[in-house]
């Protein structure tokens, strides 16, 4: 009998633990509806890498929205993509959209700086400009060329 009640005990904790888990992963992931709190923008970049449907959009550290989708463009061969953000964030129309890494083993994320323009970006609007990631192998690379170049 004792060893029943303590199963029980253990799998009541662990089934605990899991609807935790489940509560904090649907707070953080913003996997809420996308209704009249939120409008798209399109962004197309030269490259996307480390950047996949669901990261961050953020203004100055602030997250204001996520990826939508992630897209080629066959025409121009450039990725693009739809940012749903929030409706209480106004972007002027000459704001610009890069993708920023958040460390060395983090990911990556669209960071968004606003312009000076008195005219906002409507729902559906392109950012139009853009600056695509960098790949930190590449530049560890050319910074080794390099270095052995002046040998």
């Amino acid at each position: 009998m004792a060893s029943s009640a303590a199963e029980t005990l253990i799998g009541a904790a662990v089934i605990a633990v899991a609807a935790g888990f489940l509560v904090y992963g649907a707070q953080t992931a913003d996997l809420g509806p996308t209704g009249s709190d939120r409008y798209e923008l399109k962004a197309a970049f030269r490259k996307v890498e480390g950047v996949s449907v669901g990261a961050d959009v953020k203004i100055a550290g602030v997250k204001v929205g996520s990826v939508a989708s992630l897209e080629l463009d066959p025409g121009t061969y450039q990725a693009v993509a739809m940012l749903t953000i929030d409706s209480t964030v106004k972007l002027p129309d000459d704001s610009d959209a890069a993708i920023q890494s958040e460390g060395l083993l983090g990911g990556n994320y669209v960071a968004i700086t606003p312009g000076g323009s008195d005219l906002m970006l409507a729902p559906g609007e392109e950012i139009l400009y853009t600056q695509g990631s960098v790949n930190l192998m590449d530049l560890v690379g050319r910074a080794i060329s390099s270095s052995g170049a002046s040998d």
